[in-house]
This record gives structure tokens, sequence and C-alpha cells, in this order.
């Protein structure tokens, strides 16, 4: 049994802003030290929960673990081209197949390919089109995991460009179905088999629409 970390570290990064202070010197005598972070809920390796898209819906710790610890597939989509539009009968070739219920990640290997900590993993990474994340509704998976902005509008985020919230196809469609978003999980090529046993628990924050989780794989479980 061997397990596999896919979280994304928590650190200073130019798109999410990181404060972490630390109060106590143990070395100088103090008895404790004692970290303090100030963080957004959507970076980093994160749970999305329907109160991010959809107004008086569940938040997160209304979240049941059973949706986001469980079987997972794994779609191994590590051939894909930067920029490249994932489209259904991409996602159908890839699936090794499995019963509903089921966690589906979807594996580009993404950061293998662009550093995490620049624009460019953001501006050149392959997404999901429309007929896409219908075609992953259909499948009524419990949750989705990505190692990639899975939206195209993600991208334009970057410079505070807008567009219809229906272009978030993966929101527009599955999270509001109630499929659970896992988002940006990264070491997926680690993974060996296509199928797994995925951990992607939440902190328990009440009313908050989203929470960082420490996200990670347990292969040759069983």
């Amino acid at each position: 049994m061997e397990i596999i970390d896919l979280s994304m570290p928590i650190e200073p990064h130019f798109r999410w802003p990181v404060e972490l202070a630390i109060k106590g010197d143990i070395a100088a005598g103090d008895p404790f030290r004692v970290s303090r972070i100030s963080m957004t809920c959507h970076g980093f390796s994160h749970v999305d929960a329907q109160a991010h898209v959809i107004a008086h819906s569940p938040t997160i710790e209304a979240t049941a673990l059973s949706r986001v610890v469980g079987p997972c597939r794994v779609l191994d989509l590590r051939d894909v081209a930067p920029n490249q539009a994932i489209d259904a009968e991409r996602l159908a070739a890839a699936d090794p197949g499995g019963p509903e219920g089921e966690i589906l990640l979807l594996s580009s290997g993404w950061d293998t390919k662009r550093d995490y900590r620049t624009r460019e993993f953001w501006l050149d990474a392959p997404y999901l089109t429309r007929e896409a994340a219908l075609w992953l509704k259909d499948r009524k998976p419990t949750a989705l995991a990505f190692d990639f902005p899975q939206d195209y509008p993600i991208r334009l985020l970057l410079d505070d460009k807008h567009v219809p919230f229906d272009q978030h196809v993966t929101h527009d469609i599955c999270l509001r179905a109630g499929i659970t978003l896992i988002e940006y999980v990264v070491n997926t090529g680690a993974l060996k088999n296509p199928r797994t046993f995925l951990c992607a628990a939440p902190l328990k924050l009440p009313n908050a629409d989203g929470s960082p989780a420490r996200i990670f794989a347990i292969e040759g479980m069983g």
C-alpha cells in the first residue's frame, strides 16, 4: 500500500495572498510556537460547496465525507496539449469504467508541464468543453477532481476579466447538480493504476462556500 500526496502546498503565490504569522520562539524560551494563517478558501487544493455558485444552498460543512472519500477512477489525460479543449469523446476514451457513485479524477499531469506558481500554468492549461461537463454529470460521480484549471474562464480571472457564468462549465453543470468539485490537485502523474482510493476531506468551516483540503490517494488498498 502506498500513500500519494496530491496536495498543492499553501505558500506565497502570485494568485492567492497567504499570510502566515508565527508567534513564539521556543529557542528563546517561549513555551509554544503558534502559527496563524489568512488565505482564501478557494486557493490551492480545495473543495467547493454548492454555496459557491447557488444562493441559499449547502455550505462546506454539509459536504458528507462519503462524497469526497472513497473509490476513485483515474481518467488518463496525460497526453493533452497546452490549450487543448477536452471534449466528451476524449473523456470517454480515458475512462477505465466503473459504477455510478465513485469519484472521478481527471489526470492531465499538468503540473509536470507548467509550474503552478506561474501564470503559464493557468494561461496555457487544457480545459473542458460544455459537452465534456455534461458527460461527466451523466456518469453520476459523487465528486470530480482536477489537476488543471478545468473551466476556460478561470484563466481570464487573472486579469479580472469576467464572462457569463455558464462558461464556467463544471461549476454551472456539475456543481449545480450536486457533484462536489475537488480543484487544483497535483502530482497525479504518480498514480500508477486506473483505480485508486481518494481522500479529499475539507476543513469543517460552518457557513463557508469552500475549504482547503489535504488530498491524497491510497494505492493498492484492498
